[in-house]
């Protein structure tokens, strides 16, 4: 192997090694991914990683102020556009990334809305209603239709099938990162300056405004849930085992009281993790909770 066959393998083997070291959830999950789907989204992940690590800490630590950080975040999106283009870059993530935007057919459309949102962390603190659902859709709806195209290479699906597969995909990136927002709560605000849940402080957080969160996240995991059986084999395990553990975590969650869910984040313990990777395995997906109907959600902030 030389030349840029070689390059390739390379810039392959980075992207798989820079999410290995940031999430062992993924790394589980990946293994359950067909070996053509597999490097793809190991790609797109990295990248994401890369560009949020930009600001979320290490650029920060390294001595870069909030404009310096701004510059390589805007050097890193064009050298991402230009790899998009060209189909090749001297930075070994970016170049596996570009090699997979251009095998699985998605572009600036959804790197854009991505970067805009990264972007945003550097300045707001906090949302309304709008700019969340702008943030939610570029940091992480995005990223679950980047895997759905590699996902669905060579498979084919009429329009509106497509069209729920996009739409489970966008639902089950937006559960992610709600799950992450509220198990991070504290950290968010008090170590980066940022509330992103509109409206929520944790000075004021409660049982009510938990429940609340918890069921936007179960219905997200609903509407995914209903897609997975309909992902090709080479796909369905490895996402019905991370729908599996962010359901875990949310009903951990939603078991763990308001006054100390800012205080602690809550995991999933290994063996649970294990336990849902063995029924994704065989196929198993894991049921959210039916939606709350009135008679039975609290109106007094109790826990019921």
């Amino acid at each position: 192997m030389t030349g840029l066959s070689l390059y390739d393998a390379v810039a392959d083997q980075t992207a798989a090694g820079v999410i290995r070291r940031y999430s062992t959830s993924f790394g589980l999950a990946s293994r359950l991914l067909g070996a053509d789907v597999r490097q793809h989204v190991e790609n797109v992940y990295a990248l994401v990683r890369v560009a949020d690590e930009i600001v979320d800490g290490p650029a920060a630590e390294a001595g870069l102020d909030v404009a310096a950080a701004g510059r390589c975040l805007d050097d890193y999106e064009a050298t991402t556009e230009r790899a998009l283009a060209e189909g090749f870059s001297s930075d070994l993530v970016v170049h596996a990334f570009a090699r997979t935007a251009r095998a699985t057919g998605f572009g600036t459309e959804l790197t854009r809305p991505f970067f805009a949102s990264m972007r945003a962390d550097l300045s707001a603190r906090e949302h309304d209603d709008e700019s969340f659902r702008r943030y939610v859709y570029g940091s992480a709806e995005v990223v679950g239709l980047m895997c759905l195209r590699a996902f669905l290479v060579g498979h084919g699906y009429p329009a509106s099938t497509r069209a729920a597969l996009d739409e489970g995909a966008c639902r089950l990136g937006a559960a992610f990162q709600k799950v992450n927002f509220l198990r991070d709560l504290a950290a968010d605000f008090e170590h980066l300056g940022r509330s992103y849940f509109p409206g929520v402080d944790v000075d004021t957080f409660d049982e009510a405004t938990k429940r609340r969160l918890v069921d936007d996240i179960d219905d997200d995991l609903r509407v995914a849930g209903e897609i997975i059986p309909v992902l090709p084999a080479s796909s369905r395990r490895a996402v019905a085992l991370a729908h599996g553990l962010f359901a875990e975590l949310n009903r951990r969650l939603e078991a763990t009281p308001a006054s100390s869910l800012i205080r602690a984040r809550v995991r999933v313990p290994n063996p649970v993790k294990l336990r849902i990777a063995a029924g994704a395995a065989v196929g198993r997906v894991v049921a959210v909770p039916p939606a709350r109907t009135p008679s039975t959600t609290p109106t007094d902030g109790a826990p019921s």
